[in-house]
Parts: C-alpha cells; sequence; structure tokens
C-alpha cells in the first residue's frame, strides 16, 4: 500500500494558506535518499551524482541535493544558468545535451562543466566554438536491444542518442590529437527500469567499453557515467529497487574488469532524477465536479498542465483519497482535469473509495518529471510548488502562474495592453 508522506490533518492545515492545485516534496525523504545512494557507491573514492536538473529545476530542491554532495546534470541554457545561480561550477556541472545549440555549448564551456558530446560530428562543432576541453566525455549508443535476465528493457537502436563503437574509437583518438587529455564514458539504455540487475549490467558493458577503448586509442579514461534509469515502484505491487544491491553489483563489475586491466582509479558517476525525487513529491488537488454519464467521471482543480505524464506516456500514478484510505475502493472512476483533450485523465477505470466533492485528493510520485514537464495548452496556469521541511513546516518554493504571467511576452501590440488594464 502507497501511504502519502503526509496527513489529511496537514493537508487540512496547509490548504488554508496554499489553495489546491499544489505540488509538495517530502525534505527529509530527499536528503535520506540522496545519502543512502551516496553509502551504496562509497566503495568507489570518485563517485558523484550528478542530479537530472530536468527532473526537477526548482532551485529549493536542487539546494538541498547540493547540500548533500550531488552535482548537476544539464541539458539546456536555461538549466546551466540555473546551475550558475546557484554556484555550480567545474566539474560539478556535467552538460548532457543533443542537436546542441551553440550558445549551450558556449555557456557550459563558460562555466567550465564537463561537456558530454553525444554525436561524432560534434566534435568538430565545439572545437570551432570553444575549442576542445582537457575533459571530454563521449555518450554511447551500443544499439539493438538491451536484454537482461528478465527479458528485453529497452531498444537503445531506435534512440536518438550517442555515438556507436567505431564513432567512439575515432571520437577518442580525435579528441586526443586536439588537445583532451582525461576521457568519459556516458551511457543510458533503459528509463525506469524496476530491477537491481540494471546498472550492474550496463556497468558491465561499459566497463569492457573503457578497457577497449583504452587499448585502442591510449586516451586516459577519467569517470564512466551511468546516467539515470534507474525507476521507482509507481504502482502498488511493484518492488522497489534496493540501491544497496545495485551499488554493491556495480562493485562488482569494476572489481571484475576494471581492477585487473590496472583502471581501478576510474570514477563511477550517476546522473539519476527519477530515483532521487519521484516518491518525494505529491500533487495534491481537490474534487470539484462529478459526473455520470456512460462512465463515472471525477474532476479535479488540477489537470495535465500540472502532470502531463498520465496524458503523454499513459503512465501510472497512484491516487489517496485523503481521509478514506482504509475505505473499500468499490467504485470505479475516470479520475479528469478540464482540459479540452480527453487524454487529460489522471486515472482511467480506476477503483477508489466513494469521492465526494471537496475531497482531497494527492497523486503520488510527481517529484520528478512532474511540475517540470508542466505547459499551458488551453491557457491553463501551473501551480505552486511547496516543501514540507525537516521539521515539518511548509513553505511555498514556487508561487502559482497568474494571468499576467502567461500574457507577458505578448507584449508586441496594443492588444496586450488593453488586456493588461482588465486584469
Amino acid at each position: 500500500m502507497k501511504k502519502p508522506f503526509v496527513t489529511k490533518e496537514q493537508l487540512d492545515e496547509i490548504i488554508k494558506e496554499f489553495p489546491t492545485p499544489f505540488h509538495i516534496y517530502d525534505e527529509k525523504g530527499i536528503r535520506e535518499n540522496a545519502r543512502k545512494l551516496k553509502e551504496a557507491f562509497s566503495w568507489n573514492k570518485g563517485f558523484k551524482e550528478y542530479f537530472a536538473v530536468k527532473a526537477n529545476p526548482n532551485p529549493y530542491i536542487i539546494s538541498i541535493l547540493k547540500e548533500e554532495g550531488c552535482g548537476v546534470d544539464c541539458s539546456s541554457l536555461t538549466e546551466l544558468i540555473l546551475a550558475q545561480a546557484l554556484g555550480y561550477s567545474g566539474e560539478e556541472i556535467m552538460f548532457s545535451s543533443n542537436a546542441t545549440p551553440a550558445e549551450e555549448f558556449i555557456k557550459a564551456a563558460e562555466l567550465k562543466g564537463t561537456i558530454n558530446l553525444d554525436d561524432f560530428t560534434h566534435i568538430e562543432f565545439l572545437d570551432k566554438l570553444t575549442g576542445i576541453p582537457e575533459t571530454i566525455s563521449c555518450r554511447y549508443n551500443p544499439g539493438g536491444t538491451f536484454e537482461i535476465a528478465n527479458g528485453i528493457m529497452d531498444n537503445p537502436g531506435d534512440a536518438k542518442y550517442g555515438f556507436t563503437k567505431v564513432q567512439m574509437i575515432e571520437g577518442f583518438k580525435l579528441l586526443k590529437e586536439k588537445g583532451a587529455k582525461y576521457f568519459g564514458i556516458h551511457s543510458f539504455l533503459a528509463s525506469n527500469t524496476i530491477s537491481n540487475e540494471y546498472y550492474p549490467n550496463l556497468a558491465g558493458i561499459l566497463f569492457n567499453l573503457a578497457v577497449e577503448l583504452r587499448d585502442k586509442t591510449g586516451v586516459e579514461i577519467k569517470f564512466i557515467n551511468l546516467s539515470g534509469g534507474i525507476g521507482v515502484p509507481y504502482k502498488p505491487e511493484e518492488k522497489a529497487n534496493d540501491i544497496m544491491v545495485i551499488g554493491q553489483g556495480v562493485r562488482k563489475a569494476f572489481e571484475e574488469i576494471l581492477v585487473p586491466a590496472g583502471m581501478g582509479d576510474i570514477a563511477i558517476y550517476t546522473e539519476l532524477g527519477r530515483y532521487m525525487l519521484a516518491p518525494y513529491g505529491h500533487l495534491v488537488s481537490t474534487a470539484i465536479h462529478e459526473k455520470h454519464i456512460y462512465k463515472e467521471y471525477i474532476g479535479l482543480d488540477a489537470c495535465a498542465v500540472d502532470l502531463m505524464r498520465p496524458a503523454m506516456y499513459g503512465s501510472y500514478h497512484h491516487i489517496t483519497v485523503m481521509g478514506k484510505e482504509d475505505a473499500p475502493k468499490n467504485h470505479k472512476y475516470d479520475v479528469t482535469g478540464s482540459l479540452c483533450e480527453n487524454n487529460d485523465k489522471f486515472a482511467i477505470d480506476r477503483m477508489l473509495p466513494k469521492i465526494d466533492m471537496g475531497d482531497l485528493i494527492v497523486i503520488h510520485d510527481t517529484g520528478a518529471h512532474g511540475y517540470a514537464m508542466g505547459y499551458n495548452y488551453n491557457g491553463k496556469l501551473k501551480s505552486a510548488e511547496l516543501l514540507l521541511k525537516e521539521d515539518k513546516t511548509v513553505k511555498m518554493i514556487r508561487r502559482a502562474e497568474r494571468p499576467e504571467d502567461y500574457f507577458a511576452t505578448l507584449d508586441f501590440s496594443e492588444y496586450f495592453n488593453a488586456i493588461d488594464d482588465k486584469i
């Protein structure tokens, strides 16, 4: 059973000051999880987690992770600017992008972040822009399908990311000629894996690749970045990954492959987003409408603007009707938002307790790729973000959008001034 990290009594107090909908994050859970990850990889002297900023770009949340020793994985200009504002620079920043605009490479170089190239052609592109830095990384795509004992996990060959092995070899040679001294390898082969086998299997692939690249190019490999992919149990029946088992699995591969090859000083990096934050965020909403036609519908004051994953991917997010956690789940509902799109549904044919108007609804696991993926379709405005601090007080860490925010970029004609006067 999934249990919210806030109680109904807490939410009843919170909504007196902060109306729904809003995302709320659990500082205590975030910190404990970050520490456990660090412990799981403490065997590796150079280990560092680079939090994937795209998962949740709120500076208050990133500051918590910074205090816990995490770097940042950025993939755009604005994410780099955010990292700079939070005091990140140099090796604390990993820049992993694709189809990268020139201005983004320039900014990453200005901050002296570690650039992770996504394509062979980016070598010349970057060289002409800023020159090749001493430390550089390349993203590897082995192609085909990625399998473990339980079956196929994903299809890297269909992904737009990364170098082929031949390109990695030639790319490292070219980068070395252009002045690079230290090299990194990066790869992401599967998303949201609920398996303790994924990271160790990926590590084995990259460790063997590292030995081959060292032998064929003569470069010094400084780090291997396992990227993201460690998932979370969105469904109650799913078993959570055991990060301690995962860490030991990677260690075993490290000691079997890299240590005998004389490469035991290589640092291991991770770039986790979902694993770091998803379980520690809730979208809190209020039931405001019910509809009885061919199906039973519950309409919330939140919509896909606040959480796009169910509409975009058909993703499951667990729902708790606060105060009715122990009530029988004997009503079948589609739980919807108010967008003029039929896919604006948080749940379809979900068995839940009877929902009454005014009931508080908690949608679980929205700490990563929740607020961050929001948009303004239908002129809908994004909700606030709150932080449940370790002392149980609540702080607003992003206010809800207002109509003037939506219209702020429409300053090119007299029409905007007319609208502004009426707001």
